[in-house]
C-alpha cells in the first residue's frame, strides 16, 4: 500500500474530520472570546479600576533607540520598534481570556455530559465453577466412566 494510499485512507476516517471541523470551529470561537475578553470585560474592569488600560501596562527593560519618535506609553508601537518589556497588561488580558475560554468549555463539556444517555453497565460475566465444583464434576465423571 502506498504512502498516498495510506494517506487518503487516514484523511477518510471520519475522526479526521470531525477533528478539523473542531479546529475551525474553536479558532473562530477564540476570536469571539478574545473580543469578548478586550472589547468589553477590559474596558469595564479599567473603568471599575478608575480608567486604568491593562492593554497599555508595560515595564520598559532595553533602551529606546534615539530613531524613535512615537509616544513612550505606545505599547505596540514600542515593541515593533523592536524595544524589550515586560508587557504585564496584555499578559493580563490574555489570562482572563484564557479563563473565559476554560470556564465555557467546561460549561459546554458539563452540559454535553448531562444530554448524553448513560451508558448501561455490561451485564454482568456469569461466575466461573469453583475449584471444588470442578473436582466433583470429574469425579463424577469418572464414576460414570
Amino acid at each position: 500500500m502506498g504512502m498516498m494510499s495510506e494517506f487518503r485512507d487516514f484523511v477518510a476516517r471520519g475522526n479526521v474530520l470531525d477533528l478539523a471541523v473542531g479546529v475551525i470551529i474553536g479558532a473562530a470561537f477564540g476570536k469571539v472570546v478574545t473580543s469578548l475578553t478586550e472589547d468589553l470585560i477590559m474596558p469595564v474592569i479599567g473603568a471599575a479600576t478608575g480608567g486604568v488600560d491593562f492593554s497599555s501596562k508595560f515595564i520598559v527593560l532595553g533602551t529606546i533607540p534615539e530613531s524613535y519618535t512615537g509616544s513612550l506609553t505606545d505599547y505596540a508601537a514600542l515593541k515593533t520598534a523592536g524595544v524589550a518589556m515586560l508587557g504585564y497588561g496584555a499578559f493580563i488580558t490574555a489570562i482572563i481570556s484564557f479563563l473565559l475560554m476554560a470556564f465555557v468549555i467546561f460549561q459546554i463539556v458539563r452540559s454535553a455530559n448531562k444530554m448524553m444517555p448513560a451508558k448501561p453497565e455490561a451485564p454482568a460475566a456469569p461466575a466461573s465453577p469453583s475449584e471444588v465444583d470442578l473436582l466433583i464434576e470429574i469425579r463424577d465423571a469418572l464414576k460414570r466412566g
